[in-house]
């Protein structure tokens, strides 16, 4: 009995550690110059996020050179556009997500002879990981307890939302499947009565021509 509430337990903790594994990323990439290079995010709706993103000075301790620029828009599945940002070196971006589902992050540089590649560093987090706690604990009059405590709670309360969203997006498939597990039927029987229809027409010409020259 111990053992298996050892397993639950194991198995509980790699789902939080999973799903708080998503809700940010943190990545550095080269875009080449006059191409575009996105980056998806799945959000759910009522969810905050935000996203940090800078060119990596590839010569530190002197300016990032004026070809150096980049240009971000971020939108929603619906293509909604939340952030838009044209010729910058760094940036960031802030909002709360009213649909849920894929939000595109693309970048794009202008093109440059002999073409350059732009080192970047994003920083895009969503749900809990988008709360800046560093302040929060600045700012709360607290203990070191309450405040635990409470990114603890924000935690739960965001992976409960996430189980609701996951159990949302199940049904919408299970729907799906039903709906095309139908469609198939009905194309089969279709198929088949379409075939027996042909099949009776073939035995019947071929009756009338046997008829016709007497054979039987």
């Amino acid at each position: 009995m111990l053992t298996m509430e050892l397993q639950r337990f194991a198995v509980i903790m790699v789902v939080i550690m999973g799903l708080l594994s998503t809700i940010g990323q943190s990545i550095r990439f080269e875009l080449e110059s006059g191409h575009t290079k996105c980056i998806a995010e799945d959000i759910k709706s009522n969810s905050m996020t935000v996203g940090h993103y800078a060119i990596v000075n590839p010569n530190e301790g002197q300016p990032l050179p004026e070809s150096h620029r980049i240009t971000l828009k971020v939108t929603s599945a619906y293509g909604n556009s939340y952030h838009n940002a044209e010729n910058v070196q760094s940036g960031q971006f802030a909002f709360q997500a009213v649909e849920a589902g894929d939000y595109m992050a693309c970048f794009y540089a202008i093109e440059h002879q002999p073409s350059l590649k732009i080192p970047i560093e994003f920083d895009w987090r969503s749900g809990v990981a988008a709360k800046d706690w560093s302040n929060v604990a600045k700012k709360g009059s607290v203990d070191a307890m309450n405040f635990e405590l409470k990114k603890l709670a924000d935690t739960i309360t965001s992976i409960h939302e996430e189980m609701f969203y996951l159990r949302e997006r199940e049904q919408e498939m299970q729907e799906l499947n039903k709906i095309t597990n139908s469609r198939m039927a009905w194309l089969s029987f279709l198929s088949l009565f379409i075939c027996l229809s042909v099949a009776g027409l073939q035995l019947w010409h071929l009756k009338s021509f046997f008829e016709k020259k007497k054979l039987i």
